[in-house]
């Protein structure tokens, strides 16, 4: 697969997307016996396969991009240039169906391993072409000492929290990040054809802020218009939906600390508009499970993904298609 040096696989979950580094700060007592609970900066990896989107540095950005290690998994901050790397399946199993990969992390931090790298390979394996979005996000301090700090700020309330699904605000307030979607959505349809893959199934799938992402990206993000989405862990706040709302895919755990407690008013919304939707509530798996091994039901989202794909025709050749 087409992806940056691997690192050692996770023995352990920890919650992560909003809280990966937040609870780190707030449960330490829990987590003092880990061997690496600690965030310890790492060089920037390799990655010899991303493509730059184009679209603009971010305004007024002073922080460069850099990146930590935490519980095995590697994360990317502060980025100002948005990037795309596509992890293609064998093209002798290839099914010619995409999806573009939104990791989470508050838009302050990206879940690249996790939430991003692990899904596309799992995706490969499926024959389906996964492009993992390294989409431009809020800064934060350069150092780890005021990163924390900010981070703790930002649980506490202090600062103003990520916006929801909120059509009204989305627009202006996820800006750099639709317009990466955007851009990824059109990089890959302008491909399409190099990279075996059928322009009329490409999707999206992200994961807590990322989720949040990729349901802008389908109310608001115009031209891009996704196959088929899914919401992995992020909030279900009611909305209006689109006449041409694509089939939804929503995983989400009960004892999930942020968007459990919750009304679910996004799946009424998919379900009254007569849309296709899918919602797997498990009794656990915290949030930011994505592709962590665990012993809890959540682990199985994964292939309920793939055998929701399958149901819906995403799958077959598109000489073989219905």
């Amino acid at each position: 697969m087409n992806t940056p040096n691997k690192r050692s696989t996770a023995r352990r979950h920890w919650p992560h997307g909003l809280s990966q580094t937040l609870v780190a700060l707030c449960f330490c007592a829990f987590q003092a016996t880990a061997a690496d609970d600690q965030m310890t900066p790492i060089a920037t990896p390799a990655q010899p396969q991303a493509i730059e989107l184009g679209t603009p540095a971010l305004p007024g950005a002073k922080a460069q991009e850099s990146w930590h290690q935490q519980y095995g998994s590697r994360f990317a901050r502060n980025v100002t240039v948005a990037t795309l790397t596509p992890v293609l399946p064998d093209p002798k199993t290839a099914s010619g169906a995409a999806v573009i990969v939104a990791p989470g992390g508050g838009f302050r931090t990206l879940s690249m391993d996790n939430e991003g790298w692990d899904v596309a390979n799992a995706l490969a394996k499926q024959g389906i072409a996964a492009f993992v979005l390294k989409y431009r996000l809020n800064q934060t301090p350069a150092d780890m000492a005021g990163f924390q700090q900010s981070m703790a700020e930002l649980f506490s309330g202090a600062a103003r929290r990520p916006p929801r699904p909120n059509p009204a605000t989305m627009a202006t307030e996820l800006a750099p990040q639709l317009e990466d979607a955007r851009a990824a959505f059109a990089l890959v349809r302008s491909r399409a054809g190099e990279w075996q893959i059928d322009p009329k199934r490409i999707g999206m799938i992200g994961f807590s802020a990322g989720a949040m992402l990729t349901m802008a990206t389908t109310l608001v993000g115009k031209e891009a218009k996704p196959a088929f989405i899914a919401n992995i862990y992020g909030p279900l706040d009611a909305v209006a939906v689109p006449a041409d709302a694509p089939p939804l895919f929503v995983a989400l755990a009960a004892d999930d600390p942020f968007f459990a407690q919750g009304k679910f008013g996004l799946i009424k919304s998919w379900h009254q508009a007569k849309k296709p939707v899918e919602f797997h509530f498990y009794e656990q798996g915290g949030h930011g499970f994505g592709m962590y091994p665990k012993t809890t039901s959540s682990s199985g989202w994964f292939d309920a993904f793939t055998r929701w794909l399958t149901m819906h025709g995403m799958l077959k050749p598109a000489e073989t298609r219905q």
